[in-house]
Order: structure tokens, then C-alpha cells, then sequence
């Protein structure tokens, strides 16, 4: 009997064999898949977890304030320069950050700053003003003077990424406790339990959100919150669920819950500042309250908690019953969590939410400014430095010089803009310390705010009478040739050049024949400029603006002594700056270190200094531009500075008065202003009636200190008449005490120097012969009847009797 198969029995099963050979293929080819797949999430993720995770913007610092006994430093001063670095007026000091002041007395209590040479702890601190001085700084906590500290600095830019983000990065072991527990209470409680997926979760906040018809509640660990701030967009896809959750059971099973903890500390978004984004707790915290994160307490903790879950919805400032609805909620569950006491809970809600006034983060406060620091920072640092690293830039701004700068710029130039013909002005102004060459201020044009064109940077303008200082220094590096009494002709000159004939002129349209070298730079006399400088030759002014600090070819031109010469703002300043230095050369420097995030100092730029121009021919000049300030064109200077400044200056004026120059300095400031404007038209301002007033305005506010020159040792002084030139004494009428290089002192003598005292004559005009002679007789025993056998005998009697004693007044 022959057995024959089913068909349907043979097609069954041939069909399972092959969906079984298709379905074990597929099946493979998948898991290769989601092993290739798998394998790349994770290898994005190791990437990002051990390089850099965050690209952190540079952070830039003015100068930090120092504080000491003696200090000129009002106390309303203090208070403002306390309210930029956001303490609280507080009667309460418990916390870094606070203070108050009564009567004469400022207390405060400070935060620990890791300035790039030393670390300050806080201090509790009492300082005692008098008559706008500090005249005692106590440390309250030991009863001890101190004498001196300092604030932190205000910071006043960052330079970021593309992405404009900010972090200030906090290390899991310094996070306060309460944040850490109010995070688990309200968004992963399960947190150290889970993988990175919390199925109880998500099964508890499909319940709550049946229950309340809603979506009042999100499933989402802090791992797969951190993922999607992390890794992925925005959007809403069932690909980037899927992506959530791999790649959060892949970050758990790579990093430990701390890592993951302390990433998502930093990494979460709460909130913008303008077109920064605010991620993480560390600059939420100083962003919403003004202070650090541990000096919170539990109710601000639980109020950025808040934010989590909504930071635009929650704000604090623009939703403030809907946030603190929001905290409240957060402390209850807290409560809940047993994390709080209910004592603890009530306190915290009796606080009402009270965050510090919005002021956007530092990111151009002061852009010229900040301007200059980058370019000086580029010459050290490729830009993915300044933007990704983190540094800390310590600058030499100091912000209540550049705040006043600021109001006398927007004062001045409005009230010069009441004129006719007088609009649309701008200006460049720059102010450095005197001793050391540090940029304490600069505005690139009247608007602070602007970050364009930078014109005390960039605008090169002809700088008229600046350059006449150095026509002068170098006469005067000449003294066998040169003195301040060497006559000079203030005549007509013409020079045939190959363009044509140049006949400069003076300012008046007046020459003033022969004057003395003094006067000529004194009254900036054009022509005496010109024959001096032509007889000492242009290459070598050229030369000596070069050693001055001006790096730029310049061309050898007649014109050039007149001040045909593009300089800008800040080449003016570096070249007045040597002759501040007494002949030393010093750079120009905006920043004083760069610390990197971990605290260590990368970069110092010391105070240097090197002679470049003669000490003593310097000196000189530096008198003679005195004068300008006592006598010439500087001298309303002294309408609102003390009369003992002794200030020394130079204005300048261009052809049509496009240009309005001044630049000079007190004991401690140095300030080089340029008035005019953008399309290069006449301002009808000169350098007195301009820039000069300006820079008045702007130095009563901040200059404190007199000008104090210290002659170098080959430096002479003796008494000359200004009339001739020629050596004095004091008692010869309208002389005065002029400074010589040894061996350049004059010679000759004044006429007044042998001339009879006046009141001698009238002495001896009006005492009797006979009572002389009977005076002398009877002191040196001279017997009157013997006869005379002097040289004299043989003049007249009149001449003989008054002769020895005219010879001992003339020899005395």
C-alpha cells in the first residue's frame, strides 16, 4: 500500500520554514542594526561625557577695587560700586553678600573671590569714612584693624560661543542638599533605583493626568531630562522617544548617578537673559537672586526648582503668583519626601519671592572697551579660546572712571551741539593711570553702548598741535643747541615743494619775531615750530616719535611739524603716555591676567617699562607744557581744578577745525579726547573750546593728585631774565627759576646783575659823608688828622669819600 503526503500538511510546513529562515534573518539584520546603532549613541555619548560638555564663554573683570586707610572714597561711592556687584542692603550679615551702612560706617560682609594672585575668604568688615576718606577698616569678627582688602571685581562682559549659553559649573559635592532633594521629590524620586527609564514613573504620570483630564504630570527621569537638553531637539517625534530612552540606558550604564547628577545640574535650562540662554543652577542663582547658590535659602532653592518644569511659564519676575504657587508645591512635596520638617515648610512659605532687578548679564556693557581687550588678548589666544574655555580675564577698567566718563561725554557734547554749525559730533577718549600705562576707561564714540566703529581705536585723524611736544623734545635732546631761553624766529617761512608752495601760519594770522623757545611751545606758535624743526631736520621728529611709541611709517614731510600726521586716539595716548613716564616708554594694557576655569594663572602682563627718549630733555618739555596749562592755551583747566595741580597739556586744533585734540594729565590720570565727526566736516570747535572742556569736566570728577616732575640728576636750575635770556639772581625784578641740562646753563650775566640796588643808592644818597667817616674812623681806630694815603687821593673829594663804601654794596 503506497503512502501518499497532504498537500496543505507539505505547504504548511514549508511555508513555516521559511518564515522562520525570514523572520531569524530579519531578526539578525536588526540586531546588527540596532548593535551598529547602539554602538553610535554610545560612542556620541563617551565623546561628549569625556571631552568638554559644554562650551563656557570667557568671563571679563574690571579692576577689583582695593580698600585701605586713606583711600579717597566716598561712601555713596561704595554703596553704588556694592549695588553693580549685587549685595543686598541687609541689616542682617549672616550671608556673603550683605550690607548697610550707618552714619559714617559701611559694614559688609564680602564673598571669597579667587582673584589670579591669592584667594580672599569673606570678611565681615566695618570701614569708617571721614570727610569722604576711609580712615579705619576693622575686621568685625576679630576685632582687628586691617590695613587694606578688596572687593571682588564687577564683571562687565563675557565673550561667547556661537550659541550664546552661560554656566556658572558646579561640582555635585558643593551643590546644596535642599536642591538635590527637591529635584528628587518632584522630578525622579526613583532616581538611584532606575536604569535611566522609571516605568513606575511614567505608569504614575499617565494616572495623575487621567485623573486630572490633562497633562499635569511628565514621566521623564532627570537621566532622560538630561538627554534631551543634552542631545537631542526640541521636537516631538516617536523617533526622538525612542532615541530618549536608549540613550539614557546607555549614559546610566557608562557614568555613575553623580556624573549624571551633576551634569544635569549644570546643563538644565532655566531661563533667558536677553539672547543668553541661563543654563544651570549656579547662574540661575546669580541670574533671579544676586548670590552664589549656597547662600540660598530653602524657599529660593525650592523657587528655581520651580523653573524646571517650566522657566517661561514659571518665571519668577513675570509669573510671580504662578510661581509661587509652583514653590509652595515643591516644598509640600519635599515635605512629603520627609526631606523637610513641616516647621521647616511653613517658614519657607511665609517668604515671599524676591528677586533681584533684571539687568541683563554683562555681555557688552562697555564694548569699546571689551574691543581692545580682545584684540590685545588675540595676540595670546586663538578665538575658540576666549569663547569655549572658560578663562577668567582680569582687566585694568575701572568702572567709576568710565561711568563718569560717560556722563561728561553725553553733558559736553550735548551743550556744544546748542551751537550753530556745531552737530552731529562724535568722540574718542582715553584714560590711563599715569604710573603704569593701564586703560582704567575708553569710549569709542559718544554712545558707550555701541558696539561698531571703534574710534579711539580706529579713526585716524590728523592730531595738529600734539605733535608739537615732540618738535620741541627734540631741539631740546640737543642742549649745546637748545635751551627753553633760545631765541626762536616766529617769522613768515615758504618752502617750494613739488606739489607747491607751503606757507604755513599761526593761528592768530600774526608772527611774533624773535621769542624764546619756552613762549613759542607755551602759545603754540606755528612758525618758531616750523624753524625749529626744519633746522633740526623732520627724520629726526620722526625718530623721536617712534621712541615716543608710535609704530606706524610716517612720511618725511614739512607739514608733519604742524601736526600732518593720522594718529589715532590710542596711538595719541601711547605717544603722550612716554612723555607722562618721564621719557619711558610704557604699553598701553587693558588686561592684567587671564586665569583658566581651574584657577590656574595663565597669563600675567607685568608692568613693563623701557627709556626711550631722554630723561632730561623730557623734563623740559614737560615744564613747558606747565606753562601751557598756567599761561596758554590749557589754561581754563584751572576754573576747575586746584591751582596747585601743576598740569601738563597740549591741545590741539586742525585745518577748518575738523578736529578738536587734547590730551594731558594730573598726578594720576592721564586723558587723551578727540571731538569731530564721522564725515570729517568742521566741528567749529578748537582744541580749548572742545576737547579741552571736555576733559575739564571729566578730571574734576576724577583727578585727586598733583602733578609732582622730579628732575633728573643732570637737571640745573637757576634764575634768568625772560626779557633776555640771560643769568639772574632773585633780587632782579620779573625774573624767573628756568631748568637747564648741565653744562647748557647761560653764561653771560643780566645787565640787573650788576646793577646798584635801588634802595642802596637811596641809602647812600641820603646818609652824610661826615657821619659816615666819623662811624669808620671810630670802629678801625683811624686817626682823622693823619693824611690819606689811599689810591683815592687823587680823585675828588666827593668821589673819594663815597668810594669803598659804593665798591662793598656793589661786591654783596
Amino acid at each position: 500500500m503506497t503512502t501518499t503526503s497532504n498537500p496543505d500538511t507539505s505547504n504548511h510546513t514549508s511555508f513555516f520554514s521559511w518564515f522562520l529562515r525570514v523572520s531569524l534573518a530579519s531578526l539578525l539584520i536588526m540586531s546588527i542594526f540596532l548593535f551598529f546603532y547602539l554602538s553610535s549613541l554610545d560612542e556620541k555619548i563617551r565623546t561628549t561625557f569625556k571631552g568638554k560638555r559644554w562650551d563656557i564663554p570667557a568671563r571679563v573683570y574690571a579692576n577689583p577695587l582695593d580698600l585701605y586707610v586713606g583711600l579717597k572714597l566716598a561712601p555713596t561711592e561704595l554703596e553704588d560700586l556694592l549695588r553693580q556687584l549685587h549685595y543686598r542692603r541687609e541689616r542682617d550679615l549672616s550671608d556673603a553678600g550683605g550690607f548697610y551702612r550707618h552714619k559714617h560706617n559701611i559694614f559688609l560682609r564680602t564673598r571669597p573671590f579667587e582673584f589670579w594672585d591669592s584667594a580672599q575668604a569673606s570678611q565681615h568688615l566695618k570701614l569708617s569714612f571721614q570727610k569722604n576718606i576711609i580712615t579705619a577698616i576693622t575686621d568685625i569678627t576679630t576685632g582687628k584693624a586691617i590695613p587694606i582688602t578688596r572687593l571682588e571685581p564687577v564683571q562687565i562682559g563675557s565673550f561667547y560661543p556661537k550659541r550664546k549659553e552661560d554656566r556658572v559649573l558646579i561640582k555635585f559635592k558643593d551643590a546644596p542638599q535642599f536642591l538635590t532633594q527637591g529635584l528628587l521629590a518632584t522630578e525622579d524620586r526613583n532616581f538611584y533605583e532606575h536604569n535611566g527609564i522609571s516605568f513606575r514613573s511614567i505608569a504614575r504620570a499617565m494616572l495623575a493626568n487621567m485623573r486630572a483630564g490633562k497633562l499635569v504630570q511628565g514621566g521623564s527621569t532627570i537621566t532622560q531630562q538630561l538627554i534631551k537638553n543634552f542631545y537631542l531637539s526640541s521636537e516631538r517625534s516617536l523617533k526622538r522617544k525612542i532615541n530618549e530612552a536608549f540613550l539614557a540606558l546607555l549614559l546610566e550604564l557608562n557614568y555613575a548617578k553623580e556624573e549624571i547628577f551633576e551634569a544635569y545640574l549644570n546643563e538644565i535650562y532655566l531661563g533667558q537673559d536677553g539672547a543668553s540662554a541661563i543654563h544651570g543652577f549656579g547662574l540661575a542663582s546669580e541670574f533671579y537672586f544676586g548670590r552664589t547658590l549656597q547662600e540660598l535659602d530653602l524657599s529660593q532653592i525650592a523657587a528655581l526648582v520651580a523653573l524646571v518644569r517650566g522657566p517661561s511659564y514659571y518665571d519668577l519676575r513675570r509669573n510671580p503668583k504662578r510661581a509661587l504657587t509652583r514653590r509652595n508645591l515643591v516644598l509640600d512635596k519635599m515635605l512629603e519626601a520627609e526631606y523637610i520638617t513641616a516647621k521647616q515648610l511653613a517658614t519657607a512659605k511665609e517668604k515671599s519671592l524676591k528677586t533681584v532687578e533684571r539687568k541683563h548679564r554683562s555681555v557688552n556693557r562697555y564694548p569699546s572697551f571689551l574691543d581692545l581687550v580682545k584684540r590685545q588678548l588675540a595676540k595670546h589666544y586663538p578665538q575658540e579660546s576666549l569663547t569655549t574655555e572658560g578663562l577668567k580675564i582680569f582687566t585694568t577698567l575701572d568702572t567709576r572712571v568710565q561711568d563718569s566718563l560717560e556722563v561728561s561725554v553725553k553733558l559736553k557734547l550735548k551743550d556744544f551741539e546748542l551751537r550753530k554749525r556745531t552737530q552731529d559730533l562724535e568722540t574718542a577718549v582715553i584714560v590711563t593711570r599715569r604710573e603704569s600705562g593701564e586703560i582704567v576707561a575708553l569710549m569709542g564714540g559718544r554712545n558707550p553702548a555701541e558696539a561698531g566703529f571703534n574710534r579711539a581705536l580706529d579713526a585716524s585723524r590728523q592730531i595738529g598741535s600734539l605733535v608739537k611736544p615732540a618738535v620741541y623734545l627734540t631741539a631740546l635732546s640737543n642742549p649745546k643747541k637748545y635751551t627753553l631761553t633760545t631765541w626762536i624766529q616766529d617769522t613768515p617761512i615758504k618752502l617750494k615743494l613739488k606739489d607747491g608752495v607751503w606757507k604755513p601760519r599761526n593761528y592768530d594770522k600774526k608772527s611774533h619775531g624773535i621769542v624764546s623757545l619756552h613762549s613759542a611751545l607755551t602759545h603754540s606758535y606755528n612758525l618758531a615750530t616750523v624753524n625749529i624743526g626744519l633746522n633740526i631736520g623732520v627724520d629726526k621728529v620722526i625718530q623721536t616719535l617712534h621712541q615716543l611709541g608710535i609704530e606706524n611709517e610716517i612720511a618725511p614731510y614739512p607739514s608733519l611739524l604742524l601736526g600732518a600726521l593720522p594718529l589715532s586716539p590710542f596711538e595719541v595716548t601711547q605717544m603722550y603716555q612716554t612723555l607722562a613716564g618721564d621719557g619711558f616708554f610704557t604699553p598701553l594694557r587693558a588686561i592684567r591676567a587671564v586665569v583658566s576655569k581651574s584657577g590656574e594663572t595663565l597669563n600675567s602682563y607685568p608692568f613693563t617699562l623701557k627709556q626711550t627718549v631722554n630723561a632730561a630733555a623730557t623734563y623740559l618739555t614737560n615744564t613747558i607744557m606747565q606753562s601751557v596749562m598756567q599761561v596758554g592755551t590749557g589754561q581754563s583747566a584751572y576754573e576747575y581744578l586746584p591751582k596747585d595741580f601743576a598740569l601738563v597739556g597740549k591741545t590741539g586744533t586742525t585745518n577748518k577745525s575738523k578736529d578738536s585734540w587734547f590730551s594731558g594729565y594730573s598726578g594720576d590720570y592721564l586723558t587723551t579726547v578727540w571731538i569731530g565727526r564721522d564725515d570729517n566736516k568742521s566741528v567749529g570747535l578748537t582744541g580749548t573750546t572742545g576737547a579741552l572742556q571736555l576733559w575739564n569736566n571729566f578730571m574734576q570728577k576724577v583727578a585727586k593728585q598733583k602733578v609732582n616732575l622730579i628732575a633728573p640728576s643732570t637737571i640745573e636750575k637757576v634764575w634768568v631774565d625772560p626779557s633776555n635770556g640771560l643769568l639772574a639772581s632773585p633780587k632782579c625784578d620779573n625774573v624767573e627759576v628756568y631748568p637747564y641740562i648741565s653744562g647748557s646753563i647761560p653764561i653771560k650775566k643780566s645787565p640787573c646783575v650788576h646793577a646798584k640796588p635801588e634802595i642802596i643808592e637811596s641809602i647812600i644818597e641820603k646818609i652824610p659823608v661826615d657821619a659816615v667817616n666819623s662811624w669808620v674812623n671810630e670802629v678801625f681806630d683811624i686817626d682823622a688828622d693823619k693824611p690819606n694815603n689811599s689810591n683815592n687821593s687823587n680823585k675828588p673829594e666827593s668821589e673819594s669819600e663815597n668810594s669803598w663804601f659804593e665798591d662793598f654794596f656793589s661786591n654783596n
